[in-house]
Parts: structure tokens; sequence; C-alpha cells
């Protein structure tokens, strides 16, 4: 059952202690083999991991149309669901900019990104919106190239609502392979698959080590801990749908958290309630349990204020204002990945087809850093140009500049331009 707390503060609100799991070496001795191996190395781990006999890596556009087609009806919905998410990350997209002043002009170019490559988890589940999600905003970007790379089935198949959804999305080559050697194929490349700039997409512990081990070689977008979702609620709102809402969550992993913050004592109580309830019908009510049980929490506090300055200090991945006003406190809120107003707007809206990302900062990340966004698929990069007489008069500033820190060949490259 969850804790219900009144003293927060003498008490570890939300548990984030990772698993300790030793994987370094075997994700390294992996991500070495695909180096080595390339394609031959793919399709060895499929047939180990996922029980797939693989004759190639890459998905045929035939088969890609197949899917759209199989799909059926679910295809209007992750149209519109598409459209949803196009329409909000559109707002994201910058250009550059031109500056300066007599004898001087000064600028910075926005450029996508060559090639990105979209890792999708795979196998026994199926994410289509994280194909959305992540291959949207990359478009909208930009990005000439889009790769998306997951793992199948044990016939060799990938789900094919993901495969609609990446004709959709506008992903322009997908392969079939998955886990930390995947990661190593999109950073570092094989016979089929091209090394990519970027890697984007969550996964498990394996895929996250891959993410941090091919670091430098190319860019990744986050590492992505268990899920999150914090609720703010008053004592107007309904235990049986803040109870929902945690689950929504808690269903996830084991690992995941789900925390109420509270003004009503009488809410705390009867959400624990129905927190038990519904545990019981759900599909993955192991999961869900432990979680709760676990990494739940109720905290009972004073007011909505108070509410906001402890979930500002844990940064939520999801946090639900679950009040008649919550346009009242938006500015109050300074840390979460994304932000869910009011009585009308489940946390799985945001997942599925509202439009804002979903790919979100974990861990209390969301402290200094950001949902994926457009801005992640480009580059950026500055421009200066300088005529004559605008050098004569900064050089004496650069010689100075320059011999104070010791760097004389700084000083001697702008003042030689000078000298007749």
């Amino acid at each position: 059952m969850i804790k219900i707390v009144k003293d927060y503060k003498n008490d570890v609100i939300i548990d984030r202690t990772a698993e300790k799991l030793k994987i370094s070496e075997t994700v390294s001795d992996i991500i070495s083999n695909v180096r080595r191996n390339g394609d031959k190395a793919l399709l060895s781990y499929a047939e180990k991991f996922d029980g797939a006999m693989l004759s190639n890596l890459e998905v045929s556009k035939e088969e890609r149309e197949a899917a759209l087609e199989e799909t059926g009806d679910f295809a209007d919905i992750l149209h519109e669901a598409a459209e949803n998410i196009r329409s909000f990350h559109i707002n994201q997209k910058r250009s550059g900019f031109v500056c300066g002043g007599e004898g001087k002009i000064l600028g910075q170019r926005v450029l996508p990104l060559r090639r990105v490559g979209l890792y999708i988890p795979g196998g026994t589940a199926a994410y289509p919106s994280t194909v959305l999600m992540n291959a949207i905003p990359a478009k909208i970007a930009g990005v000439p190239e889009i790769v998306m790379i997951t793992p199948t089935d044990k016939n060799g198949k990938i789900n094919s609502a993901v495969l609609a959804a990446a004709e959709i999305a506008g992903v322009d080559r997908v392969f079939k392979s998955g886990g930390a050697q995947a990661v190593a194929a999109l950073a570092y490349g094989t016979e089929t698959i091209r090394p990519v700039n970027k890697i984007v997409g969550p996964g498990n512990a394996f895929v996250a080590e891959a993410k941090k081990q091919v670091f430098g070689v190319c860019d990744i977008d986050m590492i992505a801990g268990p899920s999150e979702i914090l609720i703010i609620a008053d004592e107007t709102c309904d235990a049986r749908i803040v109870a929902a809402d945690m689950l929504s969550q808690a269903e996830h992993d084991r690992m995941a958290s789900a925390i109420l913050i509270t003004t009503c004592e009488k809410l705390a109580a009867k959400v624990s309630e129905e927190l038990e309830k519904q545990l019981c019908s759900l599909e993955r009510e192991e999961i869900a349990r432990a979680s709760i049980d676990n990494r739940g929490k109720i905290i009972i506090v004073s007011s909505i204020d108070e509410a906001i300055k402890i979930s500002n200090d844990i940064a939520p991945e999801h946090l639900e204002l679950c009040t008649d006003n919550p346009f009242d406190y938006l500015n109050s809120i300074e840390n979460a990945g994304s932000v869910f107003l009011g009585k009308n707007c489940p946390e799985a809206l945001g997942d599925y087809f509202g439009g804002t990302n979903h790919t979100l900062p974990t861990g209390g990340t969301a402290k200094f850093s950001s949902p994926l966004s457009v801005d992640d698929f480009v580059k950026k990069f500055s421009f200066t140009y300088y005529t004559e007489d605008a050098l004569r008069y900064a050089a004496p500033k650069i010689d100075e500049f320059a011999r104070r820190e010791g760097l004389t060949a700084h000083a001697k490259s702008a003042t030689v331009r000078l000298e007749k």
C-alpha cells in the first residue's frame, strides 16, 4: 500500500536510487564486436537475443507500405496525432540572424544535422508514439536523412503500427536490430547502416549504457531513467481520476515513481483506497504494485504554493496541476519535464495525442534540461566579418587582452595585419 506522509521534511520524497547493474563491460564488448564485424555481428545478436534468423537488416519500402495498410483505422489516429505533434513543434523552428555595426558583420547560422538515428524499443512491445515524437521534430528541423532501428519479434517482423508510424512521420530507412548493438551500429556504421550524427530514443539499461559509451563519436539526446509523475491536487479532485493518473506511470516500470501532493487529508485517504481497487484490474498489476508500494507516496501539505515548492525541488518528469484554476500557478512552476493543467488533462494526453513531446528529462534533470525538441536536431555556427578600419580600432584591445593572458601569438595575429 502507498505511504501517506505528513511530515515530508523528515522523509525522502522520491527515491531515485538506480538499480546497480554491472553491464558496462558487456556493452563495451558488444560495441567492439559491431565495430569489428559490422552486419555479421548484428545478425548474430538478433539470433542470440531476439531469437530471429534475419536474412537482411533493412525493411523494404514494400514492407513499410504494407504495414500502413495492415494498421487499418488506427492509421487515422496516427495521422491525427502526427498532425498535432507537427502543429506544436513547428513553433520551435528557429532561423539565424545577422547583426553588427560600423565596419563589422556578425551572425549565426542554424543548420540541420545531416543524419539522425532513432532507437525505438521493440520485440514484444510496440511504441508507435515514440516514432512520431522522435521523427517529427527531426523532420521539421530539416534533417535530410532520418533512420530508425528497432528489434524484431522471433519471426523477424517489426510491429505494423511502428512501421506505419515511421511512414507517416517521414522516416527514410528502417533497420532490424536492437539493444547496445543497434546503438553501436548507428554510431560507428556497418556495411548496411551509415553512421549518424545523433542518436535519440529510449531503451533499456543496455541501450542507455551504449548511448553513454558512444557519446562523443556522435551526439545523444539524454539518458532516460524510470518514469515519474507528480500530481498536485486539492479537495475538489476526484480520487478515482487521481489514482488512475498515478497508475498510468506506475505500470511502466517497477522503478517508476508516482507521487501525489495534496492539501486534503480526505482526498489522500480516498486515493490510497482507489489505488488498491484499480491495481487489481490492471494487466500489469505486478509491475504497478511494486512501483506504488516501493516508490509511490502521498504527501499532505497546507497549501498549493507549498506543493509547488516541493515539486520544484523534485523536478518531476510529468507534473499534473489538478485544480480549477491551474493558470494561477503556472508561473510558479520552474522545474518539470511537461506540465498538464487542470482536470481534463491526463498525462497520457501528452504521451500520445496532445502534441507536446513525450521524451522528457527524468531523475531531477528537469532542473537543467528540456524535453526533446526541434532544437535537438540542429547545430549552429557563428560568423564574423571586420573591415580594416574596424580591426584597426579593435586590434589594440585584442593585443592588451592577449598579453594579459600570456598569449603573445594571439596578440600578434591582430596587430600584424596593421603593420605597413
